[in-house]
């Protein structure tokens, strides 16, 4: 019990929640450049909707066995579902992988990467309002809505960074509007993880979720004609293997920091998520010149007071 309280107390702490949600960030920003070697890896053109799911279905059923196996190395058996479980894994995989990732890559393919992205940023504030309005997990206030404003004004801005201003406005339901609805259901899955994990252990439902949601988007992929490299060769395996990885390790450290922590602290922290892809991208992929200009710093200035009016909030009343 002690052991348990303690680790709650840790968890809890801005350092902790600093630390561990700037990782998953870390990770979360390396997948952009990560995803790009892959698609050319595995031969796969970027407008081609189905073999992307089937290859995100791939990694993320590749993830949720990463999970239960080190999970059930840890415990010393191989664990399996608990006991009532069945539905809220089938709807967290529904909202957390499902979903959001067939509307996400759907409408990618048929919105402009300026578009997407922004819209991207909106997954934050959609969160919180889903904590505070719908699940009642917390109350929404004036410093929690200035904090995302702060964050979300970064990412325009760094996006908006040498676009054209010919189709800014030019928007479509099956493209934003799908991006859009990815977002919702990101913001979902994160009440999802908070309500469930009062009840059952996060990282077995994260695991399993991720095998179901991952058997499902390739099953989609498969029956929609996607195709992947049938040699893609040993560095695709690994670049795979990372990818996995990422999935793996960062929602599972994320759902665990959603379940001893108010949403707005630690969703406030994907405003990161874009900024570790510009530079990242930029260390891998060459793509220097959106990483060091005058909007991106703007940007993390932004960003970082964002994170740290909406935290701000937390450590007043404690």
């Amino acid at each position: 019990m002690e052991k348990t309280e303690k680790r709650a107390i840790n968890l809890t702490s801005m350092k902790a929640v600093l630390l561990l949600a700037g990782f998953c960030c870390f990770l979360w920003g390396s997948a952009t450049p990560a995803i790009k070697t892959g698609y050319s890896l595995f031969q796969i053109d970027s407008s081609d909707t189905f073999s992307i799911l089937m290859f995100a279905g791939i990694r993320f059923l590749l993830a949720g066995f990463l999970v239960i196996l080190y999970h059930s190395m840890i415990k010393g058996r191989w664990i399996l579902p608990a006991k009532g479980s069945g539905m809220k894994l089938c709807n967290l995989a529904l909202s957390q992988t499902i979903l959001q990732y067939f509307f996400f890559y759907v409408g990618l393919s048929h919105a402009t990467g300026v578009h997407g992205a922004i819209i991207t940023g909106t997954n934050v504030f959609i969160s919180i309002l889903f904590a505070s309005l719908i699940f009642r997990y917390e109350k929404l206030t004036s410093q929690k809505l200035v904090g995302c404003i702060l964050g979300f004004a970064g990412i325009v801005i760094m996006n908006l960074s040498g676009a054209g201003t010919d189709k800014l406005f030019e928007m479509s339901f099956l493209g934003e509007g799908f991006v859009l609805l990815a977002q919702v259901f990101y913001a979902i899955s994160g009440a999802l993880i908070k309500k469930y994990s009062r009840e059952y252990d996060v990282v077995t439902m994260s695991g399993y979720q991720f095998m179901l949601g991952g058997a499902a988007l390739t099953a989609i992929g498969f029956l929609g004609g996607g195709t992947l490299a049938r040699a893609p060769g040993i560095l695709a395996a690994v670049l795979l293997l990372y990818l996995s990885f990422i999935s793996a390790a960062a929602y599972t450290i994320w759902g665990i920091l959603l379940k001893y922590n108010p949403v707005s602290r630690v969703t406030v922290f994907g405003f990161m998520n874009p900024l570790f892809g510009v530079v990242l991208s930029a260390a891998f992929l060459g793509e220097k010149e959106q990483a060091f200009s005058v909007n991106a710093l703007t940007a993390l200035v932004l960003v970082c007071l964002g994170i740290y009016v909406v935290n701000k909030e937390k450590q007043v009343k404690s």
